[in-house]
């Protein structure tokens, strides 16, 4: 097979995986995550990338939403309890040494909200397996791929397939389309940078699976107006997302 076959092999294999998902994703009609009640400020997203800044300004009137074990950055800021945290399913009781890493940053934490994505067992095993790292919470809610694809369409009117790894995007950028879907009067995203590798939470330096997808959406974001900020300069200068100031703020 030469190399003009195999790459329109795989197109069409791409285009095929699309096609049966954005069907699995209508027939499945899943709502968006919605807060109990809108949020009416700023939100603060905190990821896991090594490198993290307090935006100018914080205070009260921000919403907190962390991703993973990025809660170690924010108790190191004095924050108790983010609003709600985003939790990908294989940190709860996964073997390898990151999902450990992550299970040790939240131990004895809490959150307000906290979202599972794509858990595959009984909700009962999910409340024992975060019981066995003492990790709480006001509210536990299950999502899906589905539930993120819908976010994004309501943010974004189109559909995002998962068909693979090079078509997903990250869990930080769900937890910014969660944050605009419910309100958010901006959004600053802190420690969510797509050039980087490695987590705040271990020195495994891993690289980052979604991180072209993730600047495509960031830079769509901002083209279509939403309030969207970094607090952290490097990235920045690296993406060409606005750098947040306190002038920002709105009364």
């Amino acid at each position: 097979m030469s190399g003009g076959e195999v790459h329109w092999y795989a197109w069409l294999n791409k285009l095929r995986r699309s096609w049966r998902y954005r069907l699995a994703y209508r027939l499945a009609r899943p709502q968006a995550p919605k807060q109990p009640v809108p949020f009416r400020g700023p939100a603060l997203i905190v990821g896991s990338a090594p490198a993290s800044n307090l935006p100018e300004g914080f205070d009260s009137r921000f919403s907190v939403i962390c991703v993973n074990g990025s809660q170690v950055v924010t108790a190191g800021w004095g924050i108790d309890a983010p609003d709600v945290t985003f939790l990908q399913f294989n940190q709860v009781e996964g073997k390898g040494e990151r999902a450990a890493a992550v299970r040790g940053a939240l131990s004895g934490k809490r959150c307000g909200i906290l979202y599972v994505l794509r858990w595959p067992k009984s909700e009962a095993r999910l409340r024992e397996g975060l019981a066995a790292f003492d990790y709480g919470y006001n509210e536990l809610r299950l999502i899906n791929q589905y539930h993120r694809t819908r976010l994004a369409e309501s943010v974004l009117g189109r559909i995002i397939p998962e068909g693979d790894n090079e078509s997903k995007f990250s869990n930080g950028i769900t937890s910014l389309l969660y944050a605009i879907y419910n309100g958010a009067t901006a959004v600053i995203i802190t420690g969510i940078d797509p050039s980087s590798a490695g987590h705040v939470y271990n020195d495994l330096k891993m690289r980052r699976l979604h991180s072209d997808t993730d600047v495509k959406i960031l830079l769509e974001l901002l083209e279509r107006g939403f309030r969207l900020y970094t607090s952290d300069p490097h990235v920045a200068e690296s993406t060409g997302l606005p750098l947040w100031s306190k002038k920002e703020l709105r009364e």
